[in-house]
């Protein structure tokens, strides 16, 4: 009978469901010192290459990169699988203290929410926002709209700290931005130990995607983020 015929050999395979990681890159002009941007831009490569060699059936990771400095916010490389993405550095520019991270934050809710870039049947997205220090510009009411968004309030969201001490008004903005208690801000306070903290987050949104429950938060593995926040 017609129903128990096997499947085409030509019928389309679907690809995994996209895991979504977005980077928040602060690239004011104080990111240009002491080799904090070119540490940054070396992780960023690193786990492009690290994420596109992944392979599993269940999630697809793809990265994408949005940029904000003093000239102000773009979309430095939109959402892509890490199998296709190539990676170019980003520069950091303008005055020290232009930090437009509000804008980031509007930015990112606007392209997690087209689905022409992040198909709808993606799973929940990471987030990791990195900054060297506090927005100069309005950011609260940013991040509530995009928290209060359904891919936001369903997202995973970290920070990294670059030199910024406890307790400051920058770090203080970068725990609103994560406002979970179980995902410490990660403090990088030599530029190098950059790429220390991006392998842990790489190792584990690469166990989730290898995972049966890529969309679990729970399967992030807390012990590498908390040992990296002492």
């Amino acid at each position: 009978m017609a129903g128990n015929e096997p499947d085409s050999p030509f019928a389309a395979v679907r690809r995994p469901r996209p895991l979504p990681v977005l980077v928040l890159a602060d690239v004011s002009g104080s990111m240009a010192q002491d080799g904090k941007i070119e540490s940054l831009n070396s992780a960023m490569a690193e786990m492009v290459r690290s994420f596109a060699a992944e392979r599993s059936v269940h999630g697809e990771i793809m990265v994408g990169v949005i940029a904000f400095g003093g000239t102000g916010v773009a979309l430095h490389h939109p959402p892509t699988p890490a199998a296709d993405f190539r990676w170019a550095d980003m520069s950091a520019v303008g005055g020290p203290h232009g930090t437009p991270m509000g804008d980031a934050f509007e930015l990112a809710r606007s392209v997690l929410h087209d689905e022409d870039v992040v198909p709808s049947r993606a799973y929940a997205p990471t987030l990791v926002l990195v900054s060297d220090g506090a927005p100069t510009s309005e950011w609260e009411q940013h991040l509530d709209r995009f928290l209060s968004s359904p891919r936001g309030a369903r997202s995973l969201r970290l920070a990294v700290a670059i030199g910024s001490e406890t307790g400051t008004r920058a770090y203080r903005v970068l725990e609103s931005f994560v406002r979970d208690p179980r995902y410490p801000v990660v403090r990088a306070d030599e530029a190098p130990r950059i790429a220390e903290i991006f392998r842990s987050i790489t190792r584990s949104v690469s166990v989730r995607a290898r995972s049966t429950r890529p969309d679990d938060a729970s399967m992030f593995d807390l012990d590498d983020l908390f040992d990296l926040s002492d």
